[in-house]
């Protein structure tokens, strides 16, 4: 049984991968560490990594910026490997977290869905065949109304990932409204939609002359992002130091 201590227990994250844990047979949260010290679970809750004293085998990190450093130190203490979801980070905190993966294992994703890090790996192999082709390249996602960043930080991440293995030939394009040009055939276009409660759907489109293929994703809940997360904690234990992705997850 895998021993979890979950950060952020009691934010929304942090609920959704405690119910989830609740019902898995090969993990547990053992502790959890929150400012808010609400107890909702059977485990204890913690204000701060200083004051757990729970013996467990990975962290899974959905809390804030704040107390990143102690949280680190007491990683790097108990040599016990971190699944990093923790968002706002600032480039000396993304530095902080790099050095400590030089210490023990961490895996970093923009997306802890497996099925959203299946179709990065999808559209970069589609991208490759349908680049040589001269297939024009588009991402539309869709959020909730209260999201207030855009494009989302996955469709970036999926447009990365097809860059990458276009050896970086093309260029990001948010907006066609201030030009009137045909499109330029190296560019990803990437629009986004706000909307109700939609809570996150992402289409990768290629269309070519006379044909159009998409591979697309819908998050129905965000139970898939905890189930993501649980299983990179099942993948993590026992792993050597390093910064791992959720694409070393899926294989």
């Amino acid at each position: 049984m895998v021993r979890i201590i979950m950060c952020g227990c009691n934010g929304k994250m942090g609920r959704v991968i405690s119910d989830l844990a609740a019902e898995d047979t090969q993990a547990t949260i053992v502790a959890g560490i929150d400012f808010n010290t609400e107890q909702h679970y059977d485990y204890p809750v913690f204000a701060s990594p200083a004051g757990c004293n729970v013996e467990a085998d990975v962290m899974i990190d959905f809390s804030s910026p704040q107390k990143l450093a102690e949280r680190l130190a007491m990683a790097i203490e108990r040599k016990m490997p971190i699944v990093f979801c923790t968002t706002g980070l600032s480039e000396e905190e993304f530095a902080q977290v790099n050095e400590a993966s030089k210490k023990i294992a961490i895996l970093r994703s923009a997306n802890m869905s497996l099925g959203v890090n299946t179709l990065l790996k999808l559209a970069a192999a589609a991208a490759k065949v349908f680049a040589a082709a001269d297939f024009d390249i588009e991402i539309v996602e869709k959020h909730h109304n209260r999201k207030v960043d855009a494009p989302s930080g996955t469709a970036l991440a999926i447009a990365d990932a097809m860059n990458e293995v276009l050896k970086n030939e093309y260029t990001y394009k948010y907006d066609r409204s201030k030009e009137r040009k045909a499109r330029d055939k190296k560019e990803i276009g990437i629009s986004a939609v706000r909307g109700g409660t939609i809570v996150g759907e992402h289409e990768v489109i290629f269309a070519g002359a006379d044909e159009v293929i998409e591979i697309k994703h819908t998050a129905y809940s965000k139970a898939i992002f905890g189930n993501g997360a649980l299983q990179a904690a099942k993948y993590l234990v026992g792993k050597p130091a390093g910064m791992y992705r959720m694409s070393d997850v899926i294989g």
